[in-house]
């Protein structure tokens, strides 16, 4: 698949008084000047992030209300019901504020509840203010979830539970009647940062909480590693105090994990490197998730509030077998699915992708819509059967509304949410041909023909000569890494094959480039069919991250190649 290239760009005059000032290379300066970082301060923040720079929790809107609620409970002795979403976000914040609240609440009083994905759905669920009633509980704290159940969260109230919602996902005009709503996308509140996951809305009610109690700081902080990860699965921005919670949970997860994160650490054969945002992201957060999508999400909830290490292993090796699991039915899937599309002309053709089996597992099919997008870049809905009715999930190439799109289909659909980049939906059998048919439509008469290319953004032009150890140490220090701070990309023009080039493992390219008297190592993944490039003795143009590979006890800088052309071929632009 061909691919655009966009060199970023910033403001010559910025990079140069910021070079000044920190007198560091001037490639680092432009890349922080592209990410809004333009002076001494803003880069020592950003180089230095401490927990000291977190925002005060009070100045989010009804966290006064929240606390005055929970401190009721206290005072009258409620049942306390702490009710998180399934995924990754929604385990995390349930697990820190359920062990929070086992420190200063009688744990009597205390429990969780994680609504099965399948049978209740996501986000609040009627089944579960049922089981809240049935049991008598008088508050219900929801995490990464709430902020859209206007008639649950009223239904709850009539039967004489109150809600306090902790939740990052943007609000409707019409807001839940509950107690407290805790989310800085809601109009009018006044909290500066705006992109928490529910994991960190929850953890800034449990600092309130803290300071109310007159906690020490490490009654909260001890609970970053889990929060760390909800950042990183949660794919928010990793900017302001993400990226300080961020780093210094992972900071946590390095030096001293919770019994759940080292059990999944140990299992998942990660336990003698230092790890980054890339092995939570790749390796932690989906065995967290496979938990729901496989089985029951509470078994997550489980591991990550257990103390006894032991147990926490028998815990994280079922997650373990659960992602074992999902990743079968993903790769079974996505074969099935590319099948499809590769023996039909027409399929082919489209400018959208809508695939359907009966048997396919409905855990997996928006990892699979993922997979399908990597070979035929454009908007793509994976259909199963569930039950009496087709359910399905959408993901959407960069630019394109899907939520739209599929929002122009709902004459055909029982039911459909999401945002611009995916979305889910329900519909009956015998409407799947026509959804497929006008989604089609609405997709091909919309779409921008360059929506169909996939765009690798370029932070910097550079010369192999450029590339030293010393670039590579502030580059790490860049870290953790994510939307909004993503891992640099650099370009270099005019590279040639030094003649030691090869396929390793039949898809991959083991690269020596050379670039005038400069020679570099690297690895390109899945860049085999572009093999015979480099044996056509003309110069080539390159986009890479800079790595390092240790062998034998050695490092030596790599690079990562991500795609390459004729340098003929290059436009200098995009």
């Amino acid at each position: 698949m061909e691919k655009r290239w966009k060199i970023l760009r910033a403001p010559v005059d910025k990079v140069n008084l910021l070079q000044q000032s920190l007198n560091i290379s001037p490639i680092i300066c432009q890349i922080l000047v592209q990410r809004h970082i333009e002076d001494f301060n803003q880069a020592k923040e950003f180089f230095r992030p401490a927990l000291s720079d977190l925002h005060d929790p009070w100045l989010m809107k009804d966290m006064d209300l929240a606390v005055s609620r929970i401190l009721t409970s206290f005072n009258n002795k409620e049942k306390i019901l702490v009710f998180g979403d399934y995924d990754v976000d929604g385990t995390t914040a349930v697990a820190c504020m359920f062990r929070f609240l086992q420190k200063i609440y009688d744990p009597a009083h205390l429990a969780y509840y994680i609504p099965h994905r399948y049978r209740e759905g996501y986000g609040v669920s009627r089944q579960g203010i049922d089981h809240a009633h049935e049991n008598g509980f008088k508050l219900i704290i929801s995490l990464d979830c709430g902020i859209k159940s206007v008639d649950l969260i009223g239904y709850a109230k009539d039967l004489g539970i109150d809600f306090i919602v902790c939740d990052h996902h943007l609000p409707d005009k019409e807001l839940p009647p509950a107690v407290a709503i805790l989310n800085p996308k809601q109009r009018g509140c006044l909290y500066p940062y705006k992109e928490l996951c529910g994991c960190g809305v929850g953890f800034k009610l449990m600092t309130a909480l803290a300071q109310q109690f007159n906690l020490k700081e490490d009654s909260y902080h001890c609970y970053l590693d889990l929060v760390a990860t909800a950042i990183a699965a949660d794919i928010v921005p990793m900017t302001g105090e993400n990226r300080v919670m961020a780093y210094y949970g992972i900071k946590a997860i390095n030096e001293s994990p919770s019994p759940g994160i080292k059990a999944l650490i140990e299992l998942s054969g990660l336990n003698k490197k230092i790890l980054n945002i890339n092995n939570i992201v790749f390796v932690i957060a989906p065995r967290v998730n496979a938990a729901g999508r496989m089985d029951d999400a509470r078994k997550a909830v489980q591991l990550f509030i257990e103390e006894d290490y032991q147990k926490a292993l028998a815990y994280a090796a079922i997650l373990h077998s659960d992602n074992d699991d999902r990743k079968e039915a993903d790769s079974s899937i996505t074969i099935e699915a590319l099948a499809l599309i590769e023996n039909d002309e027409e399929l082919i053709r489209r400018k959208s992708t809508v695939v359907f089996k009966q048997h396919w597992h409905k855990g997996v099919v928006g990892i699979v819509a993922s997979r399908l997008i990597e070979k035929y870049y454009r908007p793509t809905v994976v259909l199963t059967r569930s039950g009496e009715i087709v359910a399905g999930s959408a993901r959407s190439v960069a630019g394109f509304n899907l939520y739209e799109a599929i929002h122009g289909c709902r004459e055909f659909l029982l039911g459909y949410g999401g945002h611009f980049a995916a979305a889910g939906m329900t519909l009956l059998p015998e409407q799947v041909d026509p959804f497929t048919r006008k989604f089609e439509e609405i997709v091909a008469s919309t779409i921008q023909p360059d929506q169909l290319i996939p765009v690798i953004s370029v932070d910097a032009e550079v010369q192999f000569k450029d590339l030293t150890s010393a670039l590579y140490d502030i580059l790490c220090q860049m870290e953790p890494f994510g939307p909004d701070n993503m891992k640099p990309v650099f370009m270099a023009r005019n590279v040639l094959d030094y003649g030691w080039s090869k396929i390793v493992k039949e898809d991959h390219i083991r690269f020596t480039l050379k670039q005038g008297n400069k020679v570099f190592n690297g690895i390109g993944f899945n860049m085999a069919e572009k093999f015979d490039l480099l044996h056509i003795n003309q110069p080539l143009d390159i986009v890479f991250t800079l790595d390092e590979n240790e062998w034998n006890g050695e490092k030596n800088l790599q690079l990562k190649v991500i795609d390459l052309r004729l340098s003929a071929t290059y436009d200098g632009s995009t």
